[in-house]
């Protein structure tokens, strides 16, 4: 192997590393959650729900595009970027938590609740990122709408599953 691939291999092992960080939090929470895919079949559950089978492909995508966000916020050199990064982790440790709350434990309300909030942080995040990196804001905006999507959903289960 030459000297400039292993090189090449070292400048990537960060990003690697923020990917894996978000993919990480979304594999524990998953763990933590239970069985998600039954619980969710067995809910009464409103238009445009999509099928179980869905969700770990558009989270794995979507862990992967915020773990290459902030990988691009964590090496820029921006004004805020460790306000940044508190807020990233923040929306991602409300992320690790909301799928527990609303499966393992069946707290619809209380998941709506922390998914409103997991939605203010986001918004706040993407701000944030966008000032420092355009692209690394851009990256988050799929997230942000599948979050919104599932705060559809959390409300529609609420109602319908009292």
């Amino acid at each position: 192997m030459k000297v400039n691939n292993i090189f090449y291999l070292i400048k990537l092992i960060p990003l690697i590393i923020s990917i894996s960080i978000s993919l990480g939090i979304g594999f524990l929470s998953s763990i933590f959650s239970g069985n998600s895919f039954k619980i969710y079949k067995n809910l009464i559950l409103p238009p445009l729900s999509p099928p179980p089978s869905l969700f770990p492909i558009v989270w794995t995508i979507l862990f992967i595009l915020m773990g290459i966000s902030s990988y691009i916020i964590f090496n820029s050199k921006g004004e805020n970027k460790t306000i940044s990064i508190i807020i990233y982790f923040s929306q991602l440790i409300l992320n690790f938590f909301w799928p527990i709350v609303f499966f393992k434990f069946e707290k619809y309300l209380l998941s709506l609740i922390l998914i409103l909030i997991l939605v203010i942080f986001i918004i706040i995040m993407i701000i944030n990122f966008y000032k420092i990196d355009k692209i690394s804001g851009i990256l988050q905006i799929p997230y942000f709408l599948w979050v919104i999507f599932a705060t559809y959903l959390n409300i529609a289960i609420y109602i319908l599953n009292k």
